[in-house]
């Protein structure tokens, strides 16, 4: 029975992922005015967006050695803190370059918050003793709807931008500080990490999987399979819908919101699926219903087909990030938050890849083409969830937050 303190921290740390979720969130609907109102080509949007992901490039690997410096769920509050800055500036930001630089600092901090939230859950799964990050992840998926739908209202009612972002990321600021009170102590010794749960018909991962370089690039790309079908939401689902399918800005923000919301549905299931099947079985599962749902979009002669393929692929990747995050903080040999940290920093690169690739690929060819690169990569989780654990069990012995 987990105790009154880990159910606070539990509570805590959901209310971070759902700033986190958030405050970009109100951001991304608005992409089609901004996008018209400095008269830039596919190609020059996706190079303009990348910025964010290329800040938290940047900025990402210095995550690991702020958590143990100063605790995780402090590195994820001044992170969030710092975060809504950049976004306000974006909001405000009068040129090109005032936006680029509020998109770079917003990522940079973004993936300092991203290291320090799932460090700070990951602790607190320890002492349950069984499945709960993607329940986090889950949260982080509720506050992207929202956040998403706050800014598609925010669209549909022509609030000013500035405006809109500034009164959003203050209220997010504002439940984070409330939440970190109830956070643990850094340093806080907790339960062992889970393992995996061989039966007597099972053995150990095949060797070549235990080494670390082959094991942390299959994390990768298993995460990268996650994130593409975000930027495919975050970034082309209102913009695809508008240009493809001539849809309003009102139902256009809803290709995001119908991401984020099934992939919300698919983490609340995705502890006791991953409880009773193992990251690895789950995370197929999840790479297969990725290529029929990006394959829908692909190919959807309607906005209700699209934005229902949307859905499907995001409910497909909501476990692939969580669990390759889990793998990676629980690798053994490793300083606290290290792989965590590596995984997350590279994993971006599909941020920074995904927007231009799909860009250029739609000005070649139009959107449809530069969408399907998406459920490509999906096909290489499938060969690559080997790497993730079975069913698990808890381990013997504690360990330090």
């Amino acid at each position: 029975m987990p105790t009154r303190q880990l159910r606070n921290a539990r509570s805590a740390t959901g209310a971070l992922f759902f700033t986190n979720g958030a405050i970009f969130a109100n951001l991304l609907p608005r992409y089609p005015s901004v996008k018209d109102g400095l008269d830039l080509s596919n190609t020059e949007f996706g190079l303009v967006v990348i910025t964010f992901p290329v800040g938290a490039i940047l900025a990402g690997l210095g995550a690991a050695a702020a958590i143990r410096r100063f605790g995780a769920a402090n590195v994820a509050v001044g992170g969030t803190v710092l975060t809504a800055s950049g976004i306000i500036l974006a909001g405000w930001a009068p040129s090109l370059w005032l936006l680029v630089l509020g998109l770079f600092v917003a990522g940079s901090m973004d993936s300092i918050t991203d290291v320090g939230q799932n460090s700070h859950g990951i602790a607190v799964q320890r002492g349950y003793g069984r499945s709960i990050i993607n329940s986090f992840h889950a949260v982080w998926s509720a506050g992207a709807v929202t956040g998403g739908l706050m800014g598609t209202a925010a669209a549909a009612n022509s609030l000013p931008l500035g405006i809109h972002l500034t009164i959003s990321s203050l209220v997010w600021v504002a439940v984070a500080f409330v939440a970190h009170r109830f956070t643990l102590p850094a340093g806080m010794s907790v339960g062992p990490p889970l393992v995996e749960e061989h039966t007597a018909g099972g053995g150990p991962a095949r060797a070549w999987l235990r080494r670390p370089s082959v094991f942390i690039a299959a994390l990768v790309l298993i995460a990268m399979s996650g994130t593409m079908v975000e930027d495919a939401g975050n970034t082309w689902s209102a913009v695809f819908l508008t240009q493809e399918l001539d849809a309003g800005p009102a139902l256009a923000g809803f290709g995001f919101v119908a991401t984020v919301g099934a992939q919300f549905v698919g983490r609340v299931v995705g502890d006791p699926m991953t409880d009773r099947l193992g990251q690895r079985t789950v995370a197929r599962i999840g790479a297969g219903l990725i290529v029929v749902g990006m394959g829908v979009v692909v190919l959807g002669p309607s906005t209700a087909a699209v934005i229902a393929g949307f859905a499907l692929a995001g409910f497909g990747s909501a476990t692939l990030v969580p669990a390759a995050m889990n793998a990676a903080d629980d690798m053994p040999g490793m300083r606290a938050g290290t792989a965590l940290t590596v995984v997350s920093w590279l994993m971006r690169v599909a941020f920074v890849v995904s927007p231009p690739l799909v860009g250029a690929l739609g000005d070649a060819f139009g959107l449809r083409v530069g969408l399907a690169v998406v459920p490509v990569l999906a096909l290489a989780t499938l060969l690559l969830a080997g790497v993730l654990r079975g069913r698990q069990v808890q381990a013997a012995g504690p360990r330090a937050a």
